[in-house]
């Protein structure tokens, strides 16, 4: 028996719910309330769901019956009379394999389960492979992982560099040589399991939004590793912007006399704050304690403005902690708030992410447990 704990914040539902869809959104109503609230009863799922007893009765049986959930037996502590039966979320009853595509030598995959914990890691370097051959390495990577799991594989979540339309395609990835990729069909024909594609930085934002320490309030989680990007939770939904690419905060240009960007600009914020081009100045200047500071600065000046016009609550900065966890986060922060009006950014937080490493793993799995069953 597995007693699982209450775990994450919801993301707010998009899109008109049609006729067809009402049991399964009623299914995913439930495991939404055990998913963020942990073991209730039935009567408890009704009252909160909205849903009949009936209903909750029969769904909870087909949940059981299907293994998604398990009963617990009656709570500590019960008064005198028939104590209510708890159910809860069978956490293992089921696995998900997420992939993190975003560095630029390897790729990393998890299988996780239904908690975002990780159960196996593999992954394999990426020996200048593009195109075809890429695509390759990442149907390799997810098919091992895949069997190093007994449970069922719920699906394959992949948070890929670049831009991701909605359907999985990625646009344009060039550091991979991906340019109208149908990655997630591809690797869903041949792995014979639902396979979700998003941006890694989108990825990492749902992962710190519903495993990580976010609160309450607008969240911007800025990934920093080979380029910069940026992920941002607004009320409760994933920004996806005008063509999917809200967030590309890294080519904003912050110093139009510095150096040739990626994308063809000179002096994008990326050619500042990308871990490459901290690690080359921070080697060239060892004795200059400032590099990471005025990276800071410079990122403070680009995230002003995002912070004052959306009141954001928290920025989080995910990347190398030797870099980004010290005088280049403190900097930050000092200048957004020198550059905004007090009820902009006096309840503002700018941290690292609580998941380190795992955060684009972790988003990964968010990825399919929101499609697959609703619960995010």
């Amino acid at each position: 028996m597995t007693t699982t704990s209450p775990v994450g914040r919801q993301l707010r539902p998009r899109g008109k719910l049609l006729q067809e869809d009402t049991r399964r959104h009623h299914r995913s109503l439930l495991l939404q309330q055990l998913f963020r609230e942990g073991p209730a009863s039935r009567a408890d799922l009704a009252r909160t769901t909205g849903l009949t007893r009936v209903t909750v009765s029969d769904l909870v049986g087909e949940l059981v019956t299907t293994g998604l959930v398990e009963e617990l037996g009656a709570p500590a502590g019960s008064r005198v009379g028939k104590p209510p039966t708890l159910v809860g979320l069978a956490a293992d009853s089921v696995h998900v394999v997420g992939l993190d595509l975003s560095a630029d030598d390897r790729m990393t995959g998890a299988v996780l389960n239904l908690l975002g914990e990780v159960q196996a890691r593999h992954e394999v370097a990426v020996g200048g492979a593009r195109g075809a051959d890429a695509v390759d390495l990442v149907r390799g990577l997810a098919a091992e992982l895949i069997a190093r799991t007994d449970r069922p594989v719920l699906g394959v979540g992949v948070g890929s560099p670049g831009v991701v339309g909605a359907d999985g395609t990625v646009i344009d990835a060039p550091n991979l040589g991906w340019h109208d990729t149908p990655l997630s069909t591809v690797l869903a024909e041949a792995l014979g399991c639902p396979v979700t594609v998003a941006n890694d930085a989108n990825t990492a934002v749902l992962g710190e939004h519903t495993f990580g320490a976010a609160g309450d309030g607008g969240l911007m989680l800025l990934r920093v590793g080979t380029g910069v990007g940026a992920g941002l939770v607004l009320e409760g939904s994933l920004l996806h912007g005008h063509r999917g690419a809200a967030g590309e905060i890294g080519h904003v240009v912050v110093d139009p006399g510095g150096d040739r960007c990626a994308c063809g600009r000179t002096g994008c914020l990326e050619t500042v704050l990308a871990a490459p081009h901290l690690r080359r100045r921070l080697a060239a200047e060892p004795a200059d304690g400032d590099v990471l500071a005025r990276a800071g600065e410079q990122l403070g000046t680009v995230l002003a403005p995002v912070v004052g016009t959306l009141n954001l609550r928290e920025v989080v900065l995910s990347g190398p902690a030797d870099l980004l966890d010290g005088p280049l986060r403190a900097a930050a922060d000092r200048v957004v708030r020198e550059r905004t009006m007090p009820v902009s950014s006096e309840d503002l937080v700018v941290r690292t992410s609580a998941l380190g490493e795992d955060v684009v793993l972790v988003g990964a799995a968010v990825l399919v447990l929101t499609g697959q069953l609703g619960v995010s």
